[in-house]
């Protein structure tokens, strides 16, 4: 395969094919510690209890949530594969949040993005923990979640101060 210089156009002639372009051995390129992210965005309604202000009244967010999760690639190049975390979300998480009034369906305690934060937290890691995906992840280990409720407003959780 000729390399082109960067910036060069160039219409692709052919794919690239493993064992004969590239070896398996290549697709690896260093085993160093890589933190993957994925996000998502869920509808929900909540208040707040023991809060003086507006938010003590029901009404609604459009949530968005981040999680980074980290880990040494595998052979192929991969630390996590967003398809996995995806599944995780769509299995595990996401059935509690959307469209619901988080009021009923997460455990007891005041809807805050601060306790929200660490509830979600604990929901991945306990995924990313399971006999089911420990083998495939390579030291994976959460890293943080960061919950925004409104565009400009978040609340995050980080390994470091989820162990102390």
């Amino acid at each position: 395969m000729t390399r082109r210089e960067p910036g060069q156009f160039r219409v692709v002639e052919g794919l690239q094919v493993l064992g004969k372009d590239i070896s398996e051995e290549q697709l690896r390129y260093h085993r160093r510690r890589v933190l993957v992210s994925k996000e998502f965005t869920f509808d929900a309604a909540h208040h707040l209890h023991a809060y003086d202000g507006k938010c003590k009244n029901l009404h609604g967010h459009t949530y968005k949530v981040v999680f980074g999760i980290s880990g040494i690639p595998d052979e192929r190049g991969i630390t996590v594969d967003f398809g996995t975390i995806k599944q995780i979300w769509k299995d595990e998480i996401e059935p509690y949040l959307d469209h619901r009034y988080l009021n009923e369906t997460l455990p007891p305690m005041n809807t805050t993005a601060e306790n929200m934060v660490v509830w979600l937290y604990e929901k991945m890691e306990a995924a990313i923990a399971s006999e089911r995906l420990r083998s495939s992840l390579q030291g994976g280990r959460m890293e943080f979640v960061r919950l925004y409720e409104t565009p400009t407003s978040y609340a995050e959780a980080r390994r470091e101060w989820m162990q102390e």
